[in-house]
């Protein structure tokens, strides 16, 4: 099954490592550093289209992991990841 992010962009969802809160977790100072080196990488996508609330972390066979920001809650794409589970 696959994951829509926002903005036309779909991912499967086995690739998803993990979906995280942009405000809550930009407190910590690992999650800006990894944040910071993915950008650096140039592996995070702006698909937000707005300002970014969530992000989602996923494997890539051409990297080692790359970053979606997303204009969604990462309540909405939760919903959205266990909805297409269950249809499994």
């Amino acid at each position: 099954m696959y994951l829509h992010l926002g903005q036309n962009e779909i991912v499967s969802d086995h690739r998803v490592i993990g979906i995280f809160d942009l405000d809550k977790c930009t407190y910590g100072k690992r999650t800006r550093d990894y944040l910071a080196a993915a950008e650096q990488e140039g592996v995070v996508l702006d698909v937000s289209g707005d300002i970014p609330k969530s992000f989602v972390v996923c494997d890539h066979p051409y990297h080692r992991q790359i970053v979606y920001l997303s204009q969604l809650n990462p309540s909405t794409l939760k919903n959205r990841a266990e909805s297409t589970n269950l249809e499994l």
